[in-house]
């Protein structure tokens, strides 16, 4: 079939390689030439290291290349979808535009997605004529490592739409767990919960992030630690899914200040170079703040 992924950040393009290597027909679409350029550009480097790795042949890559194109028409990439994933910024004005406009120029059956990690499916799909066709697939970062896909089904979402999500995620050979949609579902909810507690852990002088990472990472078999994770996923989107988690259900999801703090003074985690972490070139090179140095 044909899918459409709006937005060509990391999990933009990571979806759209999915979907490829699935054998799908996919159009990658966002708002300037040179966001489609750079997520065609993170597939083909992604594709690459599988090759290098010996994970995939040169002709399934060059394959998953040829089913891929990339534009900033949206009509155009909307038109002929079975399946339209948004993953624009988490902020649900912007999400419902985003719905409100694909259905104006999908097919009747189109099926609209999106890849929030926390904000209502169900108050985005009140912005579709017929919300039954709205679902959500939360993709995990990176799309094309992590196994899991979390499918939140909205109070409209009818089954038809249901049938067919979960059967998307099972031809793209990801794993699938379905849950009703409430505040952070079942994966953000619980993954916010960790790191924050890890945060405030680090506040406590309890032991240093890397400590904290590690006891997870070998106790209990995380593949990250929660610190870790945090400047991957970004201080900011943690800030923000933190205060909605907060508005919708209580105090235990108040954000730690040191938090705050990073955020503020721009240490966003990985894509900054500092968080809880230091990075140079995408690699951990020592920890931030007072515990510093080399880890």
């Amino acid at each position: 079939m044909q899918v459409t992924v709006l937005g060509a950040g990391s999990m933009g393009h990571g979806i759209a390689q999915v979907s490829a290597m699935a054998g799908h027909d996919v159009i990658l679409r966002d708002i300037e030439a040179e966001f489609v350029e750079n997520g065609l550009e993170g597939i083909r480097t992604n594709l690459q290291g599988g090759v290098d790795r010996d994970k995939l042949t040169e002709e399934e890559m060059d394959a998953a290349l040829e089913r891929i194109e990339g534009t900033t028409d949206l009509e155009e990439a909307v038109a002929d979808a079975d399946l339209v994933v948004e993953a624009v910024p988490e902020e649900m004005d912007l999400k419902k535009e985003v719905f409100s406009d694909v259905e104006d120029a999908a097919g009747e059956e189109t099926v609209i997605a999106s890849n929030t990690s926390s904000l209502s499916v169900t108050e985005m799909a009140s912005a579709l004529e017929h919300p039954e066709r709205a679902v959500g697939l939360h993709f995990f970062n990176p799309p094309h490592i992590m196994d899991l896909v979390e499918i939140i089904v909205a109070e409209q979402t009818d089954e038809r739409t249901e049938k067919f999500a979960i059967d998307y995620v099972q031809g793209i050979e990801k794993e699938d767990v379905v849950v009703r949609d409430t505040a952070g579902f079942a994966t953000s909810r619980l993954g916010l919960a960790l790191g924050l507690e890890a945060i405030r852990m680090v506040e406590q002088g309890v032991a240093s992030p890397a400590d904290i990472d590690e006891g997870m990472e070998i106790g209990y078999g995380h593949p990250m630690g929660p610190l870790e994770l945090t400047d991957h996923v970004g201080l900011d989107v943690r800030l923000h899914i933190a205060e909605h988690l907060r508005e919708e259900l209580g105090e235990r999801f108040k954000p730690p200040q040191s938090l705050r703090r990073k955020v503020r003074a721009g240490n966003l985690g990985k894509k900054s170079g500092e968080g809880y972490y230091v990075w140079e070139d995408g690699e951990r090179v020592g920890m931030s703040g007072e515990w510093g140095g080399d880890e």
